[in-house]
């Protein structure tokens, strides 16, 4: 391994103490492994000025090299942390940040982590590597999620190798910065559970609480009107966000596609891109991961996957809570807060913002009677609600019936939104929806044909997908491409969880 060394100048930011407070039960210290030769791909340096990273520091050679994992930032103590989970439902054991080290903790309070920069203890014979053709998916969807309004990690920048990496042929090798506020997954909390090291779990449970959920210790009244205590408060706080989460993804129609625990976050964060997809045409069946050979993680599925991965962190949390009944009820509370999230969300689209709250039986059926037809139908999800939008601006329907094989059916549905819109005393709010129904998503085929052209060492179509998706609500004259129908070869792709 080539030696590591500090850089200095620009790259010196101040860092404080964040999860590594904890102690070497719960992470192991390492160092990168270099790559030869890095190049940057791409740079996010709105998300610099967020992190109140130093002026021009995604400028500087000496920054290609750190977030590369070829030397140290000045103060950064690297680590990988432990964890466990459930995988595709089973119990998988001991997992960990197998090609994820941590860099530490900036003052702005966000983590930084590589992802890709080599071996750590919890590869469990992996490589540690990243490849370029995932990493471009990550960098891009992380960054086109948030520009949705929807929880996720983020990323930094994404720098490439020409060092190989095995998988089922040769690839590049490629190394994500990323960036939250914390990456404490659902599998940390199971894993010291598992492991009966209550003390541990203990003191999870307490720096999460007293750093990212300090309402907490107030404690959380249950149904029957006990005052659970704040352990029973994290877990209902973590499934009120959780259940926002999923109400986000099933609105916008985004696949996941590997819903492990391990892959929860514990701030309600989307987390770890792999095998993920923007649904092309409406199905909720839809499987987004080749590996996923028994559709477990199906896109109607999600919202249900995710409350079973909340009841493994209730069962990870109950030693702590010391009540089945309080623990249950904390759990249960995801299930109303995932359809009443998900009930507003429909009405934004629908630009019926107040019938969520005033006309909740009429819009419930007005709601699946349009997911059944667009499923009947199997209707472009992303094109279908933006030319809804349009049609609520003109008055103009005739663009969005002409989605719809044969028009009856839609003209019913049609029938009943006009009366759930007269009910509701309002007409559909077009504003609204045209800044909730995004033009451009990152379909697969986009990021195909990024990745295809930075495999031929241009970059710039993973730059300019980042401009594009950056504002996802704007008509884009430039990229109207973009926002077309998906190429009849978008449906071969095959999205696995290699990478």
């Amino acid at each position: 391994m080539a030696d590591m060394h500090s850089s200095s100048g620009p790259l010196a930011l101040p860092w404080q103490t964040g999860f590594a407070q904890l102690g070497s039960a719960f992470l192991t210290y390492l160092q990168p492994t270099p790559l030869p030769d890095p190049q940057w791909v791409a740079r996010n340096k709105a998300l610099a000025q967020q992190l109140q990273l130093p002026e021009g520091l995604l400028e500087t050679d000496a920054a290609l090299q750190a977030f590369t994992g070829n030397t140290l930032l000045p103060g950064s103590q690297p680590y990988a942390s432990v964890y466990s989970g459930h995988q595709f439902g089973v119990w998988a054991g001991q997992l960990g940040d197998g090609r994820a080290i941590c860099l530490g903790e900036t003052a702005s309070g966000w983590e930084l982590q590589l992802k890709g920069a080599g071996r750590t203890p919890y590869s469990r014979g992996g490589d540690g590597r990243a490849v370029l053709r995932s990493s471009i998916r990550e960098y891009l969807c992380s960054e086109a999620m948030h520009a949705l309004g929807i929880p996720t990690t983020r990323a930094l920048c994404l720098t490439a190798s020409d060092a190989p990496v095995y998988r089922e042929e040769v690839e590049t090798a490629a190394v994500v910065t990323r960036a939250a506020p914390s990456f404490v997954r659902f599998g940390h909390f199971e894993h010291f559970a598992a492991r009966d090291m209550q003390t541990e779990l203990h003191q999870l449970a307490d720096y999460v609480i007293d750093r990212y959920y300090p309402s907490c210790r107030n404690g959380w009244q249950s149904i029957d009107g006990h005052s659970g205590n704040a352990y029973a408060a994290l877990l209902h706080a973590v499934g009120q966000r959780t259940a926002q989460l999923m109400a986000h993804w099933q609105a916008v129609g985004f696949c996941h596609g590997v819903m492990n625990t391990d892959n929860m976050s514990i701030l309600g964060l989307t987390i770890d891109y792999g095998p993920f997809q923007f649904l092309d045409a409406f199905d909720p069946q839809h499987i987004c991961n080749h590996s996923d050979h028994q559709g477990r993680y199906a896109f109607s599925k999600q919202p249900q996957v995710a409350y079973w991965n909340l009841f493994c962190l209730g069962q990870a949390l109950l030693p702590l809570i010391g009540d089945e009944d309080i623990t249950v009820q904390a759990l249960e509370a995801y299930r109303p807060a995932f359809s009443h999230a998900f009930r507003a969300l429909m009405c934004a689209k629908l630009g019926l913002p107040q019938a969520a709250q005033t006309h909740e039986e009429q819009v419930t059926p007005v709601i699946g009677q349009l997911l059944e037809l667009l499923a009947s139908s199997r209707v472009d999800h992303t094109i279908f609600w933006r030319r809804l939008s349009l049609s609520a601006q003109d008055g103009n329907y005739e663009r969005t019936r002409e989605l719809f094989i044969g028009t009856f059916n839609f003209d019913q549905w049609l029938l009943s939104y006009q009366e759930l819109s007269a009910q509701a005393g309002q007409a559909p709010d077009a504003n609204l929806m045209l800044n909730t129904n995004p033009v451009y998503v990152l379909r697969n085929h986009m990021a195909e044909q990024a990745i295809r052209a930075a495999r031929a060492g241009d970059f710039t179509l993973v730059q300019s997908l980042q401009q594009v998706l950056a504002q996802p609500f704007v008509e884009q004259p430039a990229h109207r491409d973009w926002a077309d129908f998906p190429p009849e070869w978008a449906s071969s792709i095959a999205i696995s969880c290699s990478s």
